[in-house]
């Protein structure tokens, strides 16, 4: 019974897939149309610093940075830098006709459909603020707003969601070419993150992007009511889809990090119960997976050596030659981690999972896999389910979650090359 919903499932998924696919595909680059761009701002540093500090005019906030140690001429030079680059994004699109509106965070769903393209400028942390405040209600049309990133200080950020680098340089060679409809989709799969329930509430959710504990705009979705099978299984009347989508990943554990996370995973709807003692869960996309996912699994070349050595024929002429050769093996292995940001499957990792004694169990319960759903449900103390490390809720003893990935949802960007 288990293997045939999950086959009727995963044919579901394939045929909203293939409709995705299809109504995509009248949404050509050459039918593109573009008339409104929307820059959103990075917040810099020195902006965030006079958030903290109102009162306070520009002499005696710099005079107080000073005070605490900061190096406030690189402080400034940065923020500068950032706002000169800034201003040559918003000339390179109305030199090319566009009319042009400028947002910092504040990106309401009105001004995600006035825009036929959304333009973050800034780093990594940037573009994630756009992708996970675009299109809140999962409305088909808005999912359609694509987003294309600016690389605003290529010499301090990688940017790995962004433009190449060389983008940096020549702004306007990348504006001409979107306008020209000279590029190409990516479709980038993200996270839906579903709370289960007995009476449909959520929590409020917290936006950790000014680093304060400042309250988001909370959008109405509504609760609906689960079906017999899901509502027994998971012991739960009612399910509420959370406003926001993770391009990245979902974390959740405990806030205090000294602090053991204590967990319950089922995978792919199982008649499995996985329990965990664990320093939090990342569960990532395509996407997400050139960031924490890699961080938290690579392996380092000393760790290649260290197992090589451990082999009882650790000097044989094939583990010589193997040890010769520990970079190549370790770049390799972190190769493999990577996905691509249009697949439908979610990777779970359990980070620094407790192996010792009864846990995890069952014993067979792998610290790492591909899933299409990861339901959780917490033991934890005051821990929080985090999205892009951006957006933060409660998440403790009791609270219930279903992670999946709809085609549907993913996101609309602009590839150069």
């Amino acid at each position: 019974m288990l293997l045939h919903s999950t086959t009727l499932s995963m044919l579901k998924s394939k045929q909203l897939l293939k409709q995705w696919v299809k109504e995509c595909a009248s949404f050509s680059p050459a039918n593109f149309k573009l008339k409104r761009a929307l820059i959103v701002s990075k917040l810099s540093r020195y902006e965030f610093e006079q958030m903290r500090h109102p009162d306070l005019s520009r002499e005696q906030l710099e005079q107080k940075l000073r005070d605490r140690g900061t190096d406030v001429e690189n402080m400034l030079y940065l923020h500068n830098l950032h706002k000169d680059f800034e201003r040559r994004i918003v000339r390179s699109f109305r030199n090319v006709g566009c009319e042009v509106k400028l947002s910092s965070s504040s990106l309401s769903k009105d001004v995600m459909s006035w825009a036929d393209v959304i333009v973050p400028v800034g780093g990594d942390g940037t573009f994630l603020l756009s992708a996970n405040r675009a299109s809140p209600l999962f409305a088909l049309s808005q999912q359609k707003t694509p987003i294309v990133g600016f690389n605003s200080d290529p010499q301090h950020s990688e940017g790995r969601l962004l433009l190449p680098k060389h983008y940096s340089e020549n702004p306007e060679e990348a504006v001409n070419r979107i306008k020209c409809g000279d590029f190409k989709w990516v479709h980038r799969s993200r996270i839906r993150t579903t709370m289960l329930g007995n009476n449909g509430a959520i929590p409020e959710s917290t936006d950790l992007f000014r680093h304060t504990a400042v309250k988001m705009e909370q959008v109405d979705t509504a609760p609906e009511e689960l079906d017999w099978k899901m509502a027994d299984k998971y012991k739960a009347k009612m399910k509420r889809i959370l406003p926001y989508l993770a391009l990245n990943e979902v974390f959740i554990g405990e806030q205090l990090s000294a602090r053991v996370s204590h967990l319950q995973l089922v995978l792919n709807h199982q008649n499995v119960v996985n329990k965990t003692k664990c320093s939090g869960l990342c569960v990532s996309t395509g996407t997400g997976s050139t960031s924490w996912h890699t961080s938290i699994n690579r392996i380092t070349s000393s760790d290649v050596e260290d197992m090589l050595q451990s082999l009882p024929n650790s000097c044989a002429p094939h583990i010589l030659q193997l040890r010769a050769n520990v970079e190549e093996i370790a770049q390799r292995y972190n190769q493999g981690l990577l996905f691509p940001p249009d697949d439908p499957r979610l990777c779970y990792s359990i980070r620094e999972q407790i192996c010792v004694g009864v846990w995890p169990s069952p014993k067979t319960f792998k610290a790492r896999d591909f899933v299409q759903t990861v339901f959780i449900k917490s033991h934890c103390m005051d821990a929080s389910l985090v999205i892009d490390g951006s957006i933060s809720y409660p998440f403790n003893d009791g609270a219930k979650v279903l992670l999946e990935i709809h085609p549907e949802d993913a996101l609309l960007t602009i590839a150069l090359d």
